[in-house]
């Protein structure tokens, strides 16, 4: 099927509409959460305790209408626990694949940062190729495979900083906050005369997408046009964070081609052909937050990476 840039508008409106009658506020999240949809990419949520985090994905992912998975991480999951691994059938004498939760459409990898690295890397693979390797053998992934993963803040006890590596296939991470008061008083208002823990389908979310829909969706992005000019912007934003003095470790080339995809998707979503310089500034804090790291000068003085991706895209010349 084939979709308009009309009907991707549509569409996100209803997807929207659904996660909003069980998410009370987080409009940017939400936002940024179908960007990462369009385009195809992993996001990376960071948050305290208690903020809706996982609640958010499993509300994202019914709306979505995708097979849902969820793996909670801890200090004790092995490889095996989230690939799957070759059984011994005694029946037939083969080995036959018993499946982990990775083989699903959209997985919600819960508190990600309490496994370590090990664990971790298990994920790389599937996050770059949406393939597995067990015993030599290749598996595919379903082709709209996409990552929810949740962390609490690194200074937190008990946590495993995830490796530059894996944070590089993240397109977003996106920083979850407290709600402010007017919403925290709806939200104890909403849920604090139920008894356990809140269902998205108890709120009324349903499914107003597929698979099929959301292919649709990127392809209708793909046609989306980034100029020789959007292009150069981007590159050049990317390239400044390598060479600025209060940045030990600046975005890779994968960072410049995932915020480019990103500002067309945005570009699409908002109903437009044609990707726009406040597309890239709009998207390039998410994009580039993870991938940075601060000089030990920097961290010394209390520098913020937001405040200088900021910094970086006020002093890079936007094209007209």
């Amino acid at each position: 099927m084939s979709m308009t840039l009309e009907q991707l508008r549509e569409l996100a409106n209803a997807i929207r509409a659904e996660v909003g009658k069980a998410i009370v506020g987080q409009d940017e999240m939400i936002e940024q959460l179908l960007v990462a949809m369009v385009s195809e990419g992993h996001v990376l949520l960071e948050g305290p305790p208690g903020t809706a985090k996982t609640f958010l994905a499993q509300s994202f992912a019914t709306a979505l209408g995708l097979d849902f998975g969820r793996i909670q991480f801890t200090p004790d999951l092995l490889p095996g626990d989230i690939l799957g691994s070759n059984l011994f059938n005694f029946q037939n004498s083969q080995f036959t694949l018993t499946r982990g939760p990775i083989f699903c459409e959209l997985l919600m990898a819960d508190e990600i940062n309490r496994t370590p690295p090990k664990t971790q890397a298990a994920l790389l693979e599937a996050m770059q190729e949406r393939r597995v390797t067990l015993d030599g053998e290749t598996h595919p992934l379903a082709e709209r495979f996409m990552v929810l993963a949740t962390q609490n803040p690194i200074e937190n006890q008990g946590v495993y900083p995830l490796p530059e590596a894996q944070l590089d296939r993240f397109l977003f991470k996106l920083l979850v906050p407290y709600p402010d008061e007017g919403e925290e008083a709806v939200i104890v208002g909403r849920y604090g005369k139920r008894q356990g823990p809140p269902r998205p389908t108890d709120l009324g979310v349903t499914a107003v997408a597929d698979t099929a829909k959301l292919v649709a969706a990127s392809q209708a992005a793909e046609h989306v046009t980034v100029a020789d000019e959007i292009v150069s912007y981007v590159v050049r934003l990317v390239r400044a964070t390598r060479d600025h003095s209060e940045l030990s470790v600046g975005a890779s080339p994968r960072a410049a081609v995932m915020l480019a995809n990103a500002a067309r998707a945005r570009a699409a979503l908002q109903g437009r052909a044609y990707a726009i310089p406040d597309d890239v500034k709009a998207l390039a804090v998410p994009v580039l937050r993870h991938r940075l790291a601060l000089s030990p000068a920097a961290e010394i003085e209390g520098r913020d990476v937001e405040a200088l991706v900021a910094e970086l895209i006020e002093s890079t010349e936007a094209p007209r």
